[in-house]
């Protein structure tokens, strides 16, 4: 396994994962990942899909032959996992193992790039969201559902937990100020943007949103 491998492999986090974040998948995360999946059409990426979180809401629109999916995940862990979930959902995902950072796919390829609760662990943010853009045909969108950096006392909370939650919680970043990159990046202009307090701290704020490609060449 060489050295990019061994950075995303996380097999206890990717072993608790489902079972730690069953209650809030179904009591808050549930509403956000169907607004990411509404009226989707022609192909889509799925970034970072983790254990395979947001495969059953793509169900309708692959038995419909709406869209068709493909997901990618770097922790081989996290990727056995929702290759199962795959299998046992009978929903037709090409899923392979690639990092947000370098897509294994070609220009203007996705109508829709879809990336829920991933920005946190990706190592080169900026870098994940010119890929974003590469990969996106001109008039597609990026949609997102993201926690981001607080404010204030939270904030500081945020802070001083961060070095420890990050060894911990497969290298999520506490304090990372994902909403300010997404409206400050030359490549995408913001078409919609909500935050929530749907969390406890130190996870939250949550944002979810889309993001057009800009013209940049």
């Amino acid at each position: 396994m060489d050295d990019s491998a061994t950075e995303h492999a996380h097999p206890w986090f990717a072993a608790v994962y489902d079972p730690v974040t069953a209650w809030v998948e179904r009591l808050v995360f549930r509403r956000h990942r169907a607004y990411l999946t509404e009226n989707l059409s022609g192909p889509v990426l799925d970034i970072g899909s983790g254990t395979g979180a947001m495969f059953s809401h793509y169900g309708d629109k692959l038995e419909s032959g709406a869209t068709t999916v493909h997901a990618v995940e770097p922790d081989p862990h996290m990727l056995e996992q929702a290759r199962e979930k795959a299998t046992e959902s009978d929903v037709d995902i090409e899923l392979q193992r690639a990092a947000a950072e370098s897509l294994p796919f070609a220009d203007d390829t996705f109508d829709t790039v879809i990336g829920a609760l991933v920005f946190c662990t990706i190592g080169d943010a900026e870098q994940a969201l010119s890929e974003i853009h590469r990969v996106l045909s001109p008039d597609g969108e990026f949609r997102f559902f993201e926690h981001v950096r607080d404010t204030g006392w939270r904030q500081s909370v945020q802070t001083a937990l961060n070095p420890v939650w990050k060894r911990a919680v497969g290298g999520c970043n506490l304090v990372r100020d994902t909403q300010r990159l997404f409206a400050s990046g030359p490549e995408f202009e913001v078409a919609e943007c909500q935050q929530f307090r749907d969390g406890l701290v130190p996870v939250n704020p949550f944002i979810r949103g889309v993001l057009c490609p800009t013209n940049v060449g």
